[in-house]
């Protein structure tokens, strides 16, 4: 009796060891995955995969600043959801059906050397360049991944400037953003890099007071910025339809009303009638 017990004991370990080397080996993959496309080292606190329900769950997300910036977090990201294809993957191609970006902190740093931390960006670097980031393979040193991400959902909370190029003490600048967009058929990870920065200053004076040129970023990702204002009329149309169904039912409802009011009173009237010519009253009617 005791031998299947220790069968079974064995099996559940085994299974927990792999579904924790699993959750591992695509951490560190992520990891390095987005350091490739970014050029910055990446941090995540908890990483959990499933294999049956597709999903993915991040949580404490940070990508570091370079070296010679006294602020070591560029942005953090609270939560992260994912929802994936799993059968890509042995192809070496990531497919996000749905994802989910929660960032809650966003800092843009000036240091004492004048130097931009977003310049450090390789999407940035690229722009100035003139030319698009260059896709790596594996025998580079690391191979930019594949992607497609067919929703996503951008929440930005607020963005921090910190200039420390006029002394030890920065002036410090924050702007609240509170932006919540969804985004449609993203193929590139750079875009994605791309279209975060762009969503997190287009509402701030962080550009002008930098001489960062959003305008050179904001024009490579056209096409993934209009699909949030497509996204947006879709849903503005579905409020617009689900209203004017309602304010319909609405009227259809009062003329049934109006009509069993109607039919009610005839028959009040009638009724009256009839009791007047049945009932003959001593003192008249």
């Amino acid at each position: 009796m005791k031998k299947p017990i220790s069968i079974l004991a064995g099996i559940l370990v085994i299974l927990l060891v792999l579904s924790f080397a699993k959750d591992m080996l695509v951490k560190i993959s992520v990891e390095k995955g987005v350091q490739v496309v970014t050029g910055l080292p990446l941090e995540i606190r908890s990483f959990k995969v499933g294999i049956i329900n597709t999903l993915v769950g991040i949580k404490g997300l940070r990508l570091h600043n370079p070296s010679g910036y006294k602020d070591r977090i560029m942005f953090s990201m609270p939560e992260i959801y994912v929802d994936y294809n799993l059968s890509p993957i042995f192809r070496g191609k990531v497919h996000l059906e749905e994802m989910r970006i929660d960032m809650e902190e966003f800092t843009v740093v000036k240091n004492e050397k004048g130097e931009l931390n977003l310049d450090s960006l390789k999407v940035v670097q690229a722009q100035k360049e003139g030319k698009e980031p260059r896709q790596k393979t594996a025998s580079e040193g690391g191979k930019t991944p594949q992607i497609q991400i067919d929703s996503l959902e951008l929440k930005i909370g607020k963005v921090v400037f910190k200039d420390y190029s006029r002394g030890s003490t920065p002036s410090v600048k924050e702007f609240k953003v509170d932006l919540n967009e969804k985004y449609e058929n993203i193929t590139d990870p750079y875009a994605l890099i791309k279209l975060i920065v762009v969503r997190t200053l287009m509402n701030t004076t962080i550009a002008g007071l930098t001489d960062f040129d959003l305008g050179g970023l904001k024009g490579s990702i056209s096409d993934t910025l209009s699909s949030a204002q497509k996204v947006a009329e879709d849903a503005a149309a579905q409020v617009q339809a689900a209203a004017r169904r309602t304010h319909e039912a609405a009227e259809q409802a009062q003329r049934e009303a109006e009509k069993v009011l109607s039919d009610v009173q005839k028959t009040i009237e009638n009724t009256a009638k009839e009791l007047q010519e049945k009932i003959k009253l001593p003192f008249g009617e």
